[in-house]
């Protein structure tokens, strides 16, 4: 199968999503639909989930281990705000890995068909990511006010640091994607790999807490800098550090053009394997 897209284009990730848009929309609301379908309350379980979680990290973290992320936040509710904003990005790009793996493989119906874009898959994974991601943000900005009584300018820059995630999110589920199709072990490892990634990021923990001989060895870490920055608008009041964010963007559209073009080479074998 020929690639409709010029795979040395670094454009080309974003020409598919550009192409099919109604599409990847109609693909991703079904997604979350489908997700609540048959369920009591359907859609408002994306809106009580978060919820329920945040008050169940500020008792476990906050009045059991009565943990303090510094010294200036000492309040069980700063602590768990500060921690459910990592923890949402976490969410977000575990929610995408996981499930990368067995997209291609769960769609089999979609391979056979010569006409459909299998890489639009990815995007309607990443969109229903986002929709979920947009509710928490929502619930935490909320709690957020009612704790601290006002929330910070900077909030409005959130949707920036989103961005300059999502070229990378979207490269994970290519490469996840298309690598599942021939090894189906993948799935089990990509669990492991996301739950270490969420413990070497500062989402439970201040930065200063690592040492500084390792503090550097976070940003290899690709949630370290996404995290700080949506810390750094949602709950700080500072805007991101926009070195660190100018060369993750760069670097993130680097892997998903990569991604992208080994998924758009390896798709013609999809169909033998399955």
């Amino acid at each position: 199968m020929i690639s409709a897209y010029r795979l040395i284009d670094p454009f080309s990730p974003y020409r598919a999503l550009r192409r099919h848009f109604a599409l990847v929309v109609q693909m991703a609301r079904r997604d979350v639909v489908g997700r609540y379908r048959g369920s009591f309350i359907g859609l408002l379980w994306s809106f009580f989930n978060p919820l329920l979680m945040l008050m169940i990290y500020t008792f476990v973290f906050g009045v059991i281990f009565n943990s303090r992320w510094n010294a200036q936040v000492t309040g069980h509710f700063e602590f768990a705000i500060i921690l459910f904003a990592g923890l949402n990005i976490n969410s977000m790009f575990a929610e995408c890995a996981n499930r990368a793996p067995t997209l291609i493989v769960e769609n089999t119906n979609f391979v056979k068909k010569v006409v459909f874009p299998l890489e639009i898959l990815s995007w309607s994974a990443l969109g229903s990511a986002l929709f979920h991601l947009l509710v928490s943000t929502v619930v935490l900005l909320i709690i957020s006010l009612f704790v601290k009584g006002s929330l910070p300018w900077t909030i409005v820059l959130f949707p920036v640091v989103v961005a300059c995630f999502l070229p990378f999110v979207a490269g994970t589920i290519w490469l996840l994607a298309s690598l599942g199709v021939f090894l189906r072990d993948l799935k089990q490892a990509t669990g492991i790999i996301t739950t270490a990634l969420m413990f070497l990021a500062p989402i439970l923990y201040p930065k200063d807490f690592i040492p500084e001989s390792y503090r550097d060895w976070m940003y290899l870490n690709p949630l370290t800098v996404i995290v700080e920055a949506s810390q750094n608008v949602l709950i700080w009041g500072k805007p991101p550090s926009w070195t660190h964010l100018g060369l993750y963007t760069v670097l993130s559209c680097l892997f998903a053009w990569l991604a992208f073009a080994w998924f758009e080479r390896s798709r013609k074998g999809f169909a033998d394997v399955l």
